[in-house]
């Protein structure tokens, strides 16, 4: 089979991490017999510095027109640092999933059975968490108006859902807790928001679609506290987008490191592969970056939007391999050798290459 991937590497170590998951996913497609086509274009800070635009038109053309995207980081600290900044990477993020109708992101939360004991929670706390954040990635606060009043002395951001918006996201949630273990936990601020309101009301109203799945509502600040008592009780979660931004980053280091876990924003079209991690850009060009949550993202790429199952276990498979024999780069090395971001991809491809 022949796909065509559109590759946005973006900004500080996101070349790193994507030139470690092209060059596993290449060693996939070989030993499968498939071809893939990469297409590389700028977003982020590179873009802005290229051509001014972190989204450039031309960069949404090979983005549509591909079969997957695999997408590294995007941000830099002199943007961070300007607060009077008319333009940043993240708009391009922003405008890249509501163009491409990028509006569910699926993030996986779960633990390497060789790593359990470099998480920051007890072993008997975490062991058996595999759970799944579905966030929505195109309204709420970060597309509501916003602005400045009183000469600036007063500012505000709206928070603003649609029922039709809530429903195409809880569909995603219903489907993937149905393929799991049959559980779905609304995450929300019901007691206080008119906008968590509407989407317990809309849920309540999709349950009798699902017999099969059985649903929970929680409040936002309970399930923070819980994903650090007991986060092996949840199997999906779907909440609004900046509830699902503070979460998962939150469950992100259950598993040890951010930079392990892996992430897909979908839609109705053309799907987006990333790791959840940022830009690290002090960790730019030094060839230290823990490339492992890009490479999973590849693996995400090749089962959901090619259905290719068994290309992408063997992937997570030679990542387990790797954790184990300790092959990992520095955030994980814990004083003994670390390997560098490109020792740790040439290690997944000879594993590949043996398997």
């Amino acid at each position: 089979m022949n796909y065509t991937i559109a590759l946005l590497a973006g900004d500080g170590i996101g070349p790193e991490v994507t030139a470690e998951a092209v060059k596993v996913s290449n060693a996939i497609a070989k030993k499968f017999g498939h071809e893939l086509n990469w297409k590389p274009a700028l977003t982020g800070a590179a873009a802005i510095d290229a051509v001014g635009d972190p989204y450039p038109p031309e960069t949404h053309e090979v983005c549509a027109s591909s079969d997957a995207v695999l997408f590294g980081a995007i941000g830099l600290p002199r943007f961070d640092n300007d607060p009077s900044a008319k333009v940043r990477p993240e708009q391009g993020l922003l405008r890249m999933r509501k163009q491409l109708g990028l509006f569910a992101n699926v993030r996986p939360t779960f633990v390497f059975p060789s790593l359990i004991d470099k998480s920051p929670l007890k072993r008997d706390r975490i062991e058996g968490t595999d759970l799944v954040f579905v966030r929505e990635l195109t309204g709420g606060i970060y597309f509501g108006e916003r602005g400045r009043q009183n000469e600036g002395e007063t500012a505000y951001d709206t928070c603003t859902y649609t029922r039709e918006e809530i429903k195409r996201l809880a569909r995603k949630g219903f489907e993937l807790a149905r393929s799991r273990r049959k559980s779905l936990c609304l995450v929300d601020k019901a007691n206080v928001l008119e906008t968590s309101r509407l989407w317990r009301e809309t849920l309540q109203g999709m349950e009798a679609e699902y017999p099969d799945v059985k649903v929970t509502y929680e409040l936002v600040d309970a399930v923070a506290m819980r994903l650090i008592q007991w986060p092996s009780a949840y199997d999906v979660l779907i909440t609004e987008n900046l509830f699902g931004d503070i979460l998962t980053d939150e469950a992100s280091v259950i598993s040890g490191s951010m930079g392990l876990m892996p992430s897909a924003s979908i839609g109705s079209e053309v799907a987006l592969y990333e790791p959840i991690h940022g830009s690290f850009p002090q960790a730019t060009g030094k060839n230290i970056a823990n490339p492992l949550a890009t490479v999973l993202s590849a693996a995400m790429m090749f089962e959901m939007s090619f259905s290719l199952k068994e290309e992408a276990e063997l992937i997570r498979s030679v990542v387990n391999q790797s954790l184990a024999d300790g092959v990992v780069t520095e955030d994980l090395a814990d004083g003994a050798k670390a390997y560098k971001t490109s020792e740790v991809g040439d290690y997944l491809v000879s594993l590949i290459e043996k398997a």
